[in-house]
């Protein structure tokens, strides 16, 4: 067979530029795209076929210039010959160019910087949700290339709960969080969806950049925005997405928020908050802290040694969808961080940070928050 890469689906992203075959070896060359209209590029995602049985060298070799070089050291590559199982591939990087060598057993294999979350798996994830009992869902409008930005509405306590993931659609663990959050408070049997239900109106965004994830994007929307940085001003003409999510915010209110991300560089699973906001509050502090401990305690996956460094007081990035949301509200608001690589603290050689992981660390943070809902 012709060796053949190819990035023509949902989420792909790779440029070819060059394939030398030996017979037993393949060896090309690849670079990733940027994002359109920025500068921002990392995630990647193609199929290679016609390598049953042969050595695969594959060098991305624009490693050094992406937008998180430092998350290069220690990453592996996902791979999957089934599209469902995505294991760690033979990665090392040095050069600035990212090195990933395979010996696949089929002709096809799907090459990917996370294990990918793609929209058809979000309209499936939607449609089963607003399936299931007491569960409402709404388009808040549609984005710059016409998709649909989706919204679940569940439980009708008085609290409003806010969880909104893929800001950065390159980060698909983040969808991956949502899909087991769902899955938990959808779950008519379990205690803790049904006092959080009880107790808490849930407003769910399980991804607020359909574009980028369609597109191939890391970081920004098809007018290669940014939307973790529009939170102060956004508009219809750069950031709908923000626009829509941020004008319902007003509408319902806002006790808690949990914005959902992954990162490229700290092997670690850990929270962000909203220390700098100009009004903030001993109470808010108070409960995010409780909060962060709780979690600690509940999951090994989960730690409070790394992360970012605190913003000083009255300096809080107000274009960032946490701070904007604690200063807006006064809500009890954080940005959940996920790994691309591991958690260093607890490594897993075959799949790394995975799906599953996403998935059941999303349980544990609904029964952190059941147990203090009653206090926000």
């Amino acid at each position: 067979m012709t060796i053949s890469i190819s990035n023509a689906f949902d989420s792909g992203n790779i440029r070819v530029l060059s394939i030398v075959d030996t017979g037993d070896r393949v060896r090309a060359e690849l670079e990733i795209v940027k994002d359109r209209q920025s500068d921002f590029y990392q995630w990647f995602h193609f199929r290679i076929a016609g390598v049953a049985g042969r050595e695969v060298e594959l060098a991305i070799v624009n490693g050094g210039t992406s937008a998180y070089p430092d998350g290069w050291p220690g990453y592996k590559a996902r791979i999957s010959e089934d599209r469902e199982v995505w294991t760690q591939a033979d990665t090392s990087y040095a050069d600035g160019v990212l090195t990933i060598n395979l010996s696949p057993d089929r002709n096809a294999l799907w090459v990917a910087y996370f294990a990918p979350y793609s929209m058809e798996r979000h309209h499936d994830l939607i449609a089963w949700a607003a399936c299931q009992p007491e569960v409402e869902h709404r388009e808040l409008g549609l984005t710059l290339d016409k998709q649909p930005l989706d919204l679940l509405t569940l439980g009708d306590g008085p609290k409003q709960v806010w969880l909104y993931a893929r800001q950065h659609p390159g980060e698909t663990m983040a969808e991956w969080w949502m899909e087991g959050a769902l899955e938990r408070l959808c779950d008519e049997e379990d205690a803790v969806a049904r006092l959080l239900r009880a107790r808490a109106t849930f407003h769910i965004m399980p991804n607020m950049n359909p574009d980028g994830s369609r597109r191939g994007h890391l970081r920004t929307n098809a007018a290669g925005v940014n939307l973790n940085r529009e939170w102060h001003e956004p508009s219809m003409e750069r950031s709908p997405e923000v626009f829509l999510v941020r004008q319902e915010m007003d509408r319902t209110g806002v006790d808690f928020a949990m914005d959902v991300h992954g990162d490229e560089a700290i092997a670690a699973v850990f929270l962000a908050g909203f220390e700098g906001i100009p009004s903030l509050s001993e109470r808010q502090l108070m409960l995010y802290n409780r909060f962060r401990d709780t979690l600690a305690a509940r999951t090994p996956d989960f730690q409070t040694a790394r992360g970012y460094p605190s913003s000083a007081p009255g300096k809080g990035n107000l274009t960032m969808s946490t701070n904007q949301v604690a200063e807006r509200f006064g809500a009890v608001a954080m940005t959940l961080e996920m790994p691309f690589k591991d958690n260093d603290d607890l490594p897993d050689p075959e799949f790394g940070w995975s799906p599953a992981r996403s998935k059941q660390l999303a349980k544990d943070c609904l029964a952190v928050l059941a147990e203090m809902i009653g206090e926000l």
